[in-house]
């Protein structure tokens, strides 16, 4: 065995694992049932398939694979009840917190903090304020469209 090259791969894992939490940790702290361990997981599961996809020469398939699992798993995070669509931001955002820990995993670290940062605050933001701006923007672009 390689120590050096090993304690780079724990270290990759590590980092993906944490920087998902970071992601789940905004989630749980709104309520979110998917939070800190679900984001985590998906992350640092990304990043160790990532990493054994690269141990194999060549073959990325197994990285290909990751997007349709996790689009998968999101689509398992989506409910559907009373006309209303929830779990449409939280299958979303584990899907691209996968994309973080295969970053992560091709040894892309600033790719993959800039990632789980832009998510962080994408998913700090309120409904609310977003909700305001929408109707703002259709405003001030589209005022004969906007529903009242």
């Amino acid at each position: 065995m390689i120590w050096q090259q090993d304690a780079l791969l724990a270290l990759r894992v590590l980092i993906a694992a944490v920087l998902g939490g970071l992601v789940g940790w905004q989630r749980e702290h709104v309520g979110i049932e998917a939070g800190v361990r679900t984001f985590a997981a998906v992350s640092l599961g990304a990043c160790a398939f990532g990493l054994i996809s690269q141990i194999q020469a060549g073959d990325t398939r197994i990285s290909a694979q990751i997007v349709t699992g996790i689009g998968f798993l999101g689509a398992g995070v989506i409910v559907r009840g009373r006309g209303h669509v929830h779990g449409l931001t939280t299958a979303a955002a584990l899907w691209a917190t996968a994309s973080v820990g295969l970053a992560v995993a091709y040894d892309r670290l600033l790719l993959g903090v800039l990632v789980a940062l832009i998510l962080f605050v994408l998913l700090a933001i309120p409904r609310e304020k977003i909700n305001a701006l929408r109707i703002e923007f259709c405003q001030f672009f589209y005022q004969p469209l906007c529903k009242p």
